[in-house]
């Protein structure tokens, strides 16, 4: 088994022929699809829809194979030299295009009746949502020129200042114990059973950011200066309400979810503050602690192979679907895992889906703790979507962000609702119910401070540049409202804007709620199949393959789940109080 992961199956190398030559086929495709306008006429419409349809999709497999093999070499190395100038060269192909592409879609947006148009073509009919939002879409697209000049400038502006904080991050030096350490290493240290090695890398970990805050506080408030104009200039009232509007989502869902959050908050609050107690805070739980294991748990945390992680999620998958469970055979035998942090390799983890070889790659920072599986589990919940969105169109591939933490969320859950029931011994059951509740306490409690923090960004950014003081006053305000005294205020976090990749990207805006949202909802997944575990596992495929071709309402719909009202996302919270109660009682006897 190899702990590194294989490109091969995209390419060998830079110097692999076919490299070269679906470089030379993506600028062949990009002239082709710059002279189809020209050509288009309204007297056969389902001719010509199916030209466009047909150019895009040749487009799109081939930017997707070569962006995708390049952006997964730099993510291990972001010093790659040959990988930054490579994606620069496809990205500027891409760029090349975007006027072409906004006068496609203005001609899509000129038929009267696409429903009419979809039932004379198979090709159109599996097209019908994409095309009806394309058309949905016209009302906030910008002249031809203006749309080419924002995917031009995005080179050399926000996508080019994500990439410098990505860089700076993944080869930031930081000094811990009189030793070099990459932040990803000193990160997590944070689940170390060692107090004083916590509260040091916390420190060593915050010291290391002064060397870099005041560029990525650069790249953080250019990126949302960025977003603000696009989002002013398309019509929309906020970038939120963009965001919204691209992810398919209704602003009603979200009220709905965050009101119920709001609600209970609290009783997150009450855990943080009875592990403060059990790890000796008595003025709240420090940021350095909030995932350290409880002092029971230091004779009997185990540490697991690659081969013991393996086996142990496969063990705990099949009951569900053995589809799900013969994907995480292939995927560790098959080298589609990167698994160790090194210098120059990207922080956190990520799944990559490559529906156009119908295989996904994952990248974790792994280091053989319960909770790097339960990362691995919800990594390969995002393959395990990727499998079944994969024989879609080549365009049909794209699930909306809020449904992208669906199917990783809910593989959280699975693995760990069993792993709990299953253990007998009262102290190992409570580490266990401990190590679910600092994840869905990330996802509720962390998760509304960076939306929170992100708000006041984008919101402050319209009248004045926010340097780095700035931006940890925003981060440290928001955390004490989400956490409110369940943390030592002396022990925030005030660099969270710097490690966390979400903020920097022009095209995806408040790449936090989502996580909320994927947690809860797949809770609410969790107990349908509790209900009815033959007949679940079929809609929940169904579910999934809908995500790509319906908004995230309809796809929802299709296991009789009404997202809009705020009555299911306290059903769900229910369940994580009911978590909360069964750890706050277990810790009390133990």
């Amino acid at each position: 088994m190899s702990d590194t992961w294989s490109l091969d199956a995209l390419y060998s190398g830079y110097q692999d022929p076919q490299l070269h030559e679906d470089i030379a086929k993506l600028r062949e495709s990009a002239a082709a699809i710059n002279a189809l306008p020209t050509t288009l006429s309204h007297q056969d419409e389902v001719s010509a829809v199916t030209k466009i349809l047909q150019a895009e999709e040749c487009f799109t497999l081939l930017a997707g194979k070569l962006s995708s093999y390049l952006a997964l070499r730099q993510s291990c190395d972001t010093s790659d030299s040959e990988a930054i100038n490579y994606l620069s060269q496809v990205q500027q192909v891409c760029s090349d295009c975007a006027k072409a592409f906004t006068q496609l879609d203005a001609y899509i947006q000129e038929v009267s009746d696409l429903d009419s148009l979809c039932a004379q073509s198979e090709l159109l009919k599996e097209y019908r949502y994409l095309l009806k939002q394309t058309k949905a879409d016209g009302r906030y697209r910008l002249s031809d020129e203006v749309e080419e000049v924002i995917a031009k400038l995005n080179l050399s502006a926000g996508d080019a200042w994500g990439n410098l904080q990505e860089y700076l991050t993944s080869t930031l030096n930081v000094s811990y114990a009189d030793q070099t350490i990459t932040l990803s290493e000193v990160r997590n240290l944070a689940y170390s059973a060692d107090a004083s090695v916590r509260k040091a890398a916390y420190e060593a970990e915050l010291a290391a950011y002064d060397e870099i805050k005041q560029s990525v506080a650069f790249a953080l408030n250019h990126i949302k200066s960025q977003v603000n104009t696009i989002s002013d200039l398309r019509g929309f009232a906020s970038p939120l309400d963009m965001t919204l509007y691209y992810s398919r989502m209704d602003r009603q869902t979200l009220d709905a979810m965050m009101a119920a959050i709001q609600e209970y908050l609290p009783i997150f609050h009450q855990y943080l503050k009875r592990k403060g107690d059990l790890l000796g805070h008595p003025n709240g739980l420090p940021w350095y602690d909030l995932f350290a294991p409880l002092p029971l748990s230091a004779s009997v945390e185990k540490k697991y192979t690659l081969q013991e992680t393996k086996d142990y999620l496969i063990n705990h998958f099949t009951p569900f679907a053995q589809d799900l469970a013969d994907l995480i055979q292939t995927a560790f035998d098959d080298a589609w895992i990167d698994f160790y942090p090194r210098k120059g390799k990207v922080g956190g983890a990520f799944c990559y889906n490559l529906p156009f070889i119908k295989q996904s790659r994952i990248l974790t920072n792994f280091d053989g703790e319960l909770g790097d599986i339960v990362t691995l589990a919800h990594e390969l919940g995002h393959a395990y979507h990727g499998l079944m969105i994969e024989d879609h169109r080549p365009l049909n591939t794209d699930y909306s962000m809020p449904v992208a933490e669906t199917a990783s969320t809910f593989n959280e859950n699975i693995i760990m609702n069993a792993a709990i029931a299953e253990e007998h011994d009262p102290k190992q059951k409570l580490i266990l119910i401990e190590k679910q509740l600092q994840d869905v306490t990330q996802i509720i409690c962390d998760i509304y401070s960076r939306f929170l923090f992100e708000r006041e960004v984008f919101e402050r950014r319209r009248n004045s540049f926010l340097f780095a003081d700035s931006l940890c006053d925003i981060m440290v305000n928001a955390q004490k409202t989400a956490y409110g005294d369940a943390l030592d205020p002396s022990f925030l976090h005030p660099y969270m804007w710097v490690n966390k990749s979400h903020y920097y990207s022009s095209s995806l805006s408040f790449y936090n709620f989502p996580y909320a949202f994927g947690g809860l909802f797949a809770r609410g997944l969790v107990q349908k199949y509790e209900q009815d575990k033959e007949g679940f596992v079929p809609q929940y495929r169904s579910l999934l393959k809908a995500t790509t071709i319906a908004h995230v309402e309809e796809s929802a719909a299709l296991v009789g789940i009404d997202l809009r009202e705020r009555q299911f996302w306290v059903d769900s919270l229910e369940t994580c109080k009911q978590r909360i109660e069964e750890f706050l009682t277990l810790s009390k006897i133990l």
